[in-house]
């Protein structure tokens, strides 16, 4: 098999920096985590709170901390620095090849998609709240065996309420679902489409940071060599 990943995200129009803050780190045991955090609010306090839990988080999966417990950390991490006033949403997405699953663990009120070749499209869509504000707030954790075929879409409020000045609804299941129709797409066209329908139902001016984070598994094509390239306008 073979991991693809992707990843786009732009800030909220005319705000300097984007408060969503993402991260990778390869695991002790084997595989990759993906951290995705959307701070409170935009612009620079809500990267300062993004960054902080993204660190939180990635520091305790450096040391081979659990999702779940990792998330956890993070929460109370944040509940204590910032008082129990700020609060970020976070998303953990790992592929951990010690089990060879996915970990999906998710504190965000926004969906997970995931598509199967023996279910089809569905969400993880059960109450979820952000961290840093609630004592005792945990993750919803899903496990999913490393499979050909399957997709996972994750993303930040930003994409769901694109359109919202102008009455629009983004319906994100129906795009996804069709531009998975055909077996080729791949993360990043997944990804890169996505962000174009948010943005032209924003008119080109995002009134939310939005990020999308996309995987995708395949039947093993390549090579042994991994690979990673970035586009990082300046």
């Amino acid at each position: 098999m073979e991991i693809e990943i992707a990843a786009v995200k732009v800030g909220k129009w005319a705000t300097g920096e984007s408060g969503d803050t993402l991260e990778m780190i390869e695991r002790p045991h084997g595989g990759l985590s993906f951290v995705l955090v959307d701070g409170q609010r935009s612009g620079r306090a809500a990267k300062a709170i993004s960054n902080l839990v993204a660190r939180k988080t990635v520091s305790e999966l450096s040391e081979g901390v659990r999702d779940g417990a990792a998330a956890r950390a993070a929460h109370d991490y944040l509940y204590t620095h910032r008082g129990g006033k700020v609060s970020a949403t976070l998303n953990i997405l790992s592929i951990d090849l010690r089990t060879n699953t996915l970990v999906l663990s998710r504190n965000n009120r926004c969906p997970i998609i995931i598509i199967t070749p023996e279910e089809g499209l569905r969400l993880l869509n059960e109450p979820s709240s952000p961290v840093g504000v609630r004592r005792g707030t945990k993750p919803q954790i899903t496990e999913l065996s490393l499979a050909a075929g399957t997709s996972v879409v994750i993303y930040t409020d930003g994409l769901e309420t694109a359109g919202a000045r102008s009455s629009c609804v983004f319906d994100i299941p129906s795009a996804v679902r069709e531009l998975t129709a055909e077996s080729n797409t791949s993360a990043q066209q997944l990804a890169n489409c996505l962000l174009g329908q948010a943005l032209a139902l924003d008119e080109g001016r995002p009134h939310d940071d939005i990020s999308v984070l996309v995987l995708r598994i395949l039947d093993r094509v390549g090579d042994d060599v991994r690979r990673l390239a970035l586009t990082f306008p300046l």
